[in-house]
């Protein structure tokens, strides 16, 4: 339980950390194109903060599977056998773990029944995140 604590508690540090980027890029977007709040520009914002996240995201776990709040609570993504994820294999954990926020953040609540207490794109990917000693 101390495990799934902490990757929660990085999902929380995670979510602080990018509320400070979409607002920067959202301030950016809106001194250029003018007002997002519907139509086309709307979509256009919503597509650039989920593309930018996903940049971040994607990089993180390719090259060090670790994401700032991850390093900050000594968490790390890794594939099956415990290496680094392919560039793939990260963009379809972004995509899948996108996808299953959606519905009331099942992917999080799954975390709670799973035998390992993965979460579920971790799960149905293969990938898995894992504690790493203290340094």
């Amino acid at each position: 339980m101390k495990h799934l604590i902490k990757r929660y508690l990085a999902v929380v540090y995670e979510a602080l950390l990018l509320l400070a980027l979409a607002l920067a890029l959202t301030a950016a977007y809106i001194m250029i194109i003018g007002d997002a709040s519907h139509g086309w520009k709307r979509l256009g914002l919503q597509a650039l903060l989920w593309l930018v996240i996903g940049a971040y995201f994607v990089r993180c776990w390719v090259v060090t599977g670790q994401t700032l709040a991850s390093q900050t609570w000594q968490l790390k993504v890794v594939g099956q056998h415990g290496q680094l994820l392919d560039r793939q294999q990260a963009m379809m954990r972004y995509v899948l773990a996108s996808m299953l926020l959606l519905p009331a953040g099942l992917t999080l609540w799954w975390a709670l029944l799973d035998r390992e207490q993965q979460f579920l794109h971790d799960r149905l990917l293969g990938s898995r995140i894992i504690a790493l000693p203290p340094v």
